[in-house]
């Protein structure tokens, strides 16, 4: 457990040390979009002395969809990522930090900044390591935005969309707000405690693109030994390895693309959302079981292709369904 957080705490570190790069379009957006908050506050705008910090944020609205920032160490999403790069390259981030289209970062709408996480393309079975650290994308439809060099890796950069798992890691993430978040005395803060995971793993980077990535022999199993060769990790090596990880190859598995216009605890409740989308397609009720309790889900699809998804989540949408959105299966 202590060699696990002290691991974390290496890996918070270094992510920490020398320039921190990544952004996203929340800049951009609250400054033209984005014209109320919570406590009708505007969204502060970057400036030039900015510096990275730790930031979850309130409550917030884009083009007239609001977005309740919330930490989530446990975040395990499913659903379509673009990317973005050249529009904001050398600009600031949601959390002051200077975006570099060719580090390996990405945007979410509500995550905490900046935190960890693990990104699998679930059309090719590449997956990464990203530092999230802007907001975005404020599409619908769409539950990341990796930074251009992430989806190089990734295999999506021309396409442009890829269907994507996206978890966040737990330890890594809460080292990393341990060290950022101030105490109540605005001292130095110290590490936040960490649930046991399996350890940290370190990789690098694939070759140049157009040279094939090897998939790994077999997937690692998880221990709480203490991580020898490059499992363990320095505060003068983290940093680099994060920026230069070797792409990880994982099984493909048949999926498909939903729009969930809703979800509800009673039957009856669903079967009348399904009735009132009719005129949009003809919808499913899927019962399935979340944490002990009965859950009924309103869907549409399979949908043959991102584009469907976009047009069906639009018409859901505008029936009034603000909360539908895109997932995978």
């Amino acid at each position: 457990m202590m060699g696990s957080l002290r691991r974390a705490s290496r890996l918070a570190m270094l992510l920490l040390s020398g320039t921190m790069l990544s952004g996203c379009a929340e800049l951009n957006l609250f400054g033209h979009a984005a014209k109320s908050v919570v406590g009708g506050e505007q969204p502060p705008s970057p400036s030039a002395s900015a510096s990275a910090n730790y930031k979850v944020g309130k409550p917030y609205q884009v083009a007239g969809v609001w977005y309740y920032p919330q930490e989530d160490f446990n975040y395990d999403e499913t659903g379509i990522a673009s990317w973005y790069g050249p529009d904001f390259h050398a600009k600031l981030t949601a959390n002051g930090e200077v975006f570099d289209q060719n580090a390996v970062t990405a945007a979410h709408k509500t995550l905490q900044m900046p935190s960890v996480a693990r990104v699998t393309n679930l059309e090719n079975g590449r997956s990464i390591i990203v530092r999230v650290n802007d907001r975005g994308p404020f599409v619908n439809g769409r539950i990341l935005d990796l930074s251009r060099r992430s989806a190089q890796l990734l295999g999506m950069e021309g396409k442009g969309t890829a269907k994507v798992r996206v978890q966040v890691l737990n330890e890594e993430s809460r080292a990393l707000a341990g060290r950022l978040k101030p105490d109540a005395t605005g001292n130095e803060p110290k590490v936040a405690s960490a649930a046991p995971r399996a350890s940290v793993t370190a990789e690098s980077l694939p070759p140049p693109p157009g040279v094939t990535v090897k998939a790994a022999a077999a997937p690692e199993i998880a221990s709480s030994a203490p991580a020898t060769g490059k499992r363990g990790l320095s505060v003068d090596s983290v940093e680099r390895e994060i920026a230069a990880q070797e792409v990880k190859s994982v099984p493909v598995r048949p999926s498909n693309i939903f729009v969930q216009a809703g979800s509800f605890g009673r039957h009856d409740n669903a079967v009348r959302l399904s009735a009132r989308l009719s005129p949009v397609g003809k919808a499913q009720i899927q019962q399935v079981n979340l944490q002990g309790k009965t859950v009924y889900r309103v869907r549409l699809g399979p949908l043959a292709s991102v584009e469907d998804a976009d047009r069906v989540l639009d018409a859901v949408v505008s029936t009034g369904q603000q909360d539908a959105r895109v997932v995978v299966d």
